[in-house]
C-alpha cells in the first residue's frame, strides 16, 4: 500500500538540506520524491545523496549498467516506481526502452550485452549464492560501484514501497507511458551527460569510520566515503526512533533472513512483536514489516507508530534504519 508523503517545505529551510536539494537538482536533474522524503533529518538526506552519487552517478563503470542494476533490482523488491525511474535513465542514456523487460524479468529481451548482464547480476542479489553472485560480471575493482548501486537500491525500494506511488509517471496507467518515458528521458539527459567528478559530495557532512559490514566499499575512497557517513546518519536517526531492545531483536532475523519474503508477512511479524508492549510493539511491526516486507505496510501501522512517537523525523528514522539494515545485509552476501 502506497502513502502519502507530507509536505516537507519547512525542512527545506535547513542550510544543509538546502545545500544538498540544490546539488541534487543540478547533477541528477531535479529534486525527486525518493531524495526529498529524507528532508526531516537533512543529514540522513545528505547521508543518502552521498551513497546513491558516489555509486551510481560517478566512477569508472558505465552509467547504464548501473542503472540497469537499479531497475532490475527495483523489480525483484516490487517497487515499480523506482523500476519506471530508472528505465527512464536508461533510455535517456540509450534511447532504448527496457521497462517492460525490467518489469516483468525478461532480461534475455535486453538486446546490450552489458545491460543485459548488469541487469541480470541485479536480479540475482536476492538470491544469496546464486550463480551471478559467484561469478560477478565485473572486476573486482568495480565492485565497490555495483555493489554500492544495488545495495542503495535495496534500501531506497523500501522506503519509496512505503510512502510513495507507483509511478513518477502521471500518466504511468494509460497508452501514453511510452510518450511520457521519452519525455521524462529527454528531461533527464542534460544532467545525465553532465561530467561529473568522483567523491564531490563529501564535504557534506563529517567523515566518518566505514563499518566492517561494508568493507565491499573500500576500493573506492568515494564509494567508502559516502557510504560511511551515511550509516552513521541511518544509525543515529534510528536510535531516536526505537528503543535498542527493539533494535537488538530485529538484527538477528535479519543475519538469519536469505532474501525470500515471509509468508504471511503480516501474521509472521504479528507472532515476533508479541514479546513488546505498547508503542514497542508498534514500532517492531513497522520496522520488521519495512525491512522484509515493505509492500506489506499499512497507513495504519504508521499511525500506530505515529500516535506513540509523532513527528515526520521519528518515523522516517524508524523507516531508514529498517530499510537499510536490511540492504546491509543483502551487501554482505554480494560481497
Amino acid at each position: 500500500m502506497a502513502l502519502p508523503v507530507a509536505s516537507y517545505r519547512k525542512f527545506r529551510k535547513n542550510p544543509l538540506a538546502g545545500k544538498v536539494i540544490a546539488r541534487i537538482k543540478l547533477e541528477f536533474g531535479s529534486d525527486v520524491e525518493p531524495f526529498t522524503l529524507h528532508l526531516p533529518i537533512p543529514e540522513l538526506l545528505a547521508g543518502a545523496w552521498m551513497a546513491c552519487r558516489e555509486s551510481l552517478l560517478v566512477g569508472r563503470v558505465p552509467r547504464e549498467a548501473k542503472e540497469a542494476v537499479a531497475a532490475a533490482v527495483s523489480a525483484i523488491n516490487r517497487c515499480p516506481y523506482c523500476v519506471d525511474a530508472h528505465s527512464i535513465m536508461i533510455l535517456g542514456i540509450s534511447g532504448r526502452d527496457y521497462s517492460g523487460a525490467m518489469a516483468e524479468g525478461r532480461l534475455d529481451g535486453i538486446e546490450d550485452e552489458g545491460i543485459r548482464r548488469a541487469a541480470a547480476w541485479g536480479a540475482a542479489t536476492r538470491t544469496p549464492g546464486s550463480k551471478q553472485l559467484l561469478a560477478p560480471p565485473f572486476p573486482p575493482e568495480e565492485a565497490p560501484e555495483f555493489i554500492g548501486t544495488a545495495v542503495f537500491f535495496h534500501y531506497i525500494n523500501r522506503m519509496v514501497t512505503v510512502l510513495l506511488g507507483e509511478s513518477p509517471l502521471p500518466l504511468h496507467r494509460t497508452v501514453m507511458k511510452s510518450m511520457s518515458m521519452r519525455l521524462a528521458a529527454r528531461f533527464f539527459r542534460k544532467s545525465i551527460l553532465l561530467r561529473k567528478a568522483s567523491g564531490a559530495s563529501l564535504d557534506l557532512l563529517p567523515s566518518a569510520p566505514l563499518p566492517e559490514d561494508l568493507s565491499w566499499a573500500e576500493p573506492s575512497s568515494a564509494v567508502a566515503g559516502g557510504y560511511a557517513a551515511f550509516s552513521r546518519a541511518v544509525e543515529q536517526a534510528g536510535r531516536k526512533s526505537l528503543a535498542e531492545e527493539v533494535r537488538m531483536a530485529i538484527l538477528p532475523l535479519l543475519e538469519e533472513w536469505d532474501g525470500k519474503d515471509p509468508f504471511p508477512p503480516r501474521v509472521w511479524a504479528g507472532d515476533i512483536v508479541e514479546r513488546f508492549a505498547g508503542c514497542d510493539r508498534a514500532a517492531a511491526r513497522l520496522a520488521l514489516l519495512t525491512a522484509l516486507a515493505p509492500y506489506s505496510v499499512t497507513r495504519q501501522d504508521i499511525d500506530d507508530y505515529a500516535r506513540c512517537c509523532p513527528g515526520e523525523d521519528r518515523l522516517l528514522g524508524v523507516l531508514a534504519w529498517s530499510s537499510f539494515s536490511a540492504a546491509r545485509r543483502i551487501g554482505r552476501w554480494m560481497a
